[in-house]
């Protein structure tokens, strides 16, 4: 394959049924000697209330109708593995294998949380390095690892934030978030039961001290922040911004979902941050996607180490321990203690890198995303032509004289081997096209990719039907997303 070429796609693409086509009544996919043990019938030791008054309609197929049915699927689908991940703020790099064997070490995959606290001494004390490491690695005073991905860090670094200013006399009522945030940061505050206040991007794409100011005030909770932000800009008056928040007795959180950009360059500790979430699963190489789970574990700053989720990993001694002895925790917010084998990924990672490793992804992340942001903006309207850090946000204005949409652009993606990249996001760009190709990534990776999306660029000019079209090449072609969502059907019919 020459750098002019992209991966394509050939040989043979399986058809296949759903799993409830496949099978046949009466057909199993086991068979076991009959038990010596007598049989109970569950109706007699389960509520009435509680039992189907039917049988469940399951599919009835054998062994091999399932093997072959999940592995034609896997071969479907589109991976980190399989190829390059544009998948703008959601961070999808490559997860190195050793991660993986050490995972898969049986003195770490055997292990219950049940057991006796003696006999997890190893998995205590990786669980302690590992919040000590996120802690210095972001700038702050202590970390949890409960909570199992980044909107439930966001949740419990907000509840962490309303137990404090409780304690002060007044929980307050809203919660400041500029229009380039996540979706889910306006979620959890009215999960946690704020108000949320939109604060608009300057024409720069970042957050301006002024418009904080205007908008702070005594009944503000929280600045909740992304930074870089989603349009890949870092937020150069954080510090600034921070103490605007501070002077009115207010907190900042900052969103970690783009914190490649900067991990071992920049901590946002040091620029004012009371609270922040890491997604493990992206900045760590903890499997992404349909390979988690994930985890998100929430580091903070002295006053609120208080309120952290219960329990936390402590050492005494010689020896660790959970402290559940914590009363102004804002309690659990995950079964037992987080998303163990995500810990051992990570830990094995940041044990890999070490600080210098660490600040060379950073490095890398950034010059990635501004080759591809110069190779491209010739091609694509740059929604904010400047030097970007992770990830660069295009649109498709240019394309838009030609009839062709965002959506046209994505689907001939697909043409050409690559998954599409984040689209219509973030909604202050409109047709937006947001692109992260990691440090993960090689010039030869990217070149392929670029000389692909010159080549949609150039159809959408000489032949727009065909990108219209699109995608030409994949076993399943037009989907009706809309109608998908909203009128989904369940097609499984009983036999007989």
């Amino acid at each position: 394959m020459t750098a002019r070429e992209g991966p394509g796609k050939r040989g043979m693409i399986f058809a296949e049924p759903t799993i409830f086509e496949r099978g046949a009544p009466g057909r199993e996919g086991f068979s076991l000697a009959q038990s010596e043990v007598p049989l109970h019938d569950p109706a007699k030791e389960i509520d009435a209330s509680l039992l189907r008054s039917e049988a469940a309609l399951l599919p009835e197929v054998s062994e091999l109708d399932v093997l072959r049915h999940f592995t034609r699927l896997s071969q479907w689908n589109y991976s980190i593995d399989t190829g390059f991940y544009p998948l703008g703020s959601c961070t999808m790099k490559y997860n190195p294998r050793v991660n993986e064997e050490v995972a898969r070490m049986s003195g770490w995959a055997k292990l219950h949380p049940h057991q006796p606290q003696s006999t997890l001494q190893g998995a205590l004390e990786l669980m302690y390095l590992l919040q000590k490491f996120l802690a210095q690695i972001s700038g702050m005073d202590a970390a949890s690892l409960q909570p199992a991905a980044g909107a439930q860090g966001e949740f419990a670094g907000l509840l962490m934030i309303r137990a404090y200013l409780q304690d002060q006399g007044n929980a307050r009522t809203k919660v400041l978030i500029p229009d380039s945030a996540h979706g889910t940061n306006p979620a959890s505050c009215a999960a946690c039961g704020y108000e949320v206040v939109t604060l608009k991007s300057g024409a720069q794409g970042i957050l301006t001290p002024e418009v904080v100011a205007q908008a702070m005030d005594e009944e503000v909770a929280a600045l909740m922040i992304t930074n870089p932000n989603t349009l890949g800009l870092f937020e150069t008056h954080m510090a600034e911004i921070a103490k605007i928040v501070h002077d009115k007795g207010g907190l900042v959180y900052c969103d970690g979902a783009n914190l490649n950009a900067i991990v071992g360059k920049a901590r946002v500790g040091d620029m004012g941050v009371d609270v922040l979430h890491f997604n493990l699963h992206k900045t760590f190489t903890t499997p992404h996607g349909g390979g988690g789970p994930g985890a998100g574990p929430v580091a903070v700053k002295k006053i609120l180490e208080p309120y952290l989720p219960n329990p936390v990993v402590m050492r005494r001694e010689d020896s660790f321990a959970f402290d559940f002895d914590r009363p102004k925790s804002v309690g659990r917010v995950k079964a037992f203690y987080g998303n163990f084998g995500m810990f051992v990924r990570a830990y094995t990672y940041i044990r890999e890198m070490g600080a210098v490793g660490l600040r060379e992804v950073a490095e890398r992340a950034v010059l990635n995303a501004n080759y591809l942001r110069k190779k491209l903006e010739k091609f694509f309207h740059l929604a904010y032509p400047q030097t970007c850090m992770h990830e660069c946000v295009f649109s498709d204005k240019k394309q838009s004289a030609y009839g062709i949409k965002t959506l046209n652009i994505a689907k001939r993606m697909m043409d050409y081997g690559y998954h599409p990249p984040t689209i219509y996001f973030p909604l202050i760009v409109a047709g937006a096209m947001m692109m992260e190709p990691t440090e993960t990534e090689s010039l030869q990776t990217l070149d392929r990719f670029i000389w692909s999306m010159e080549q949609i660029a150039k159809e959408c000019e000489t032949s727009p039907e065909t990108v219209k079209a699109a995608p030409h090449v994949p076993k399943v072609r037009r989907l009706d997303e809309v109608k998908a969502a909203r009128e989904p059907k369940y097609i499984y019919k009983a036999k007989g």
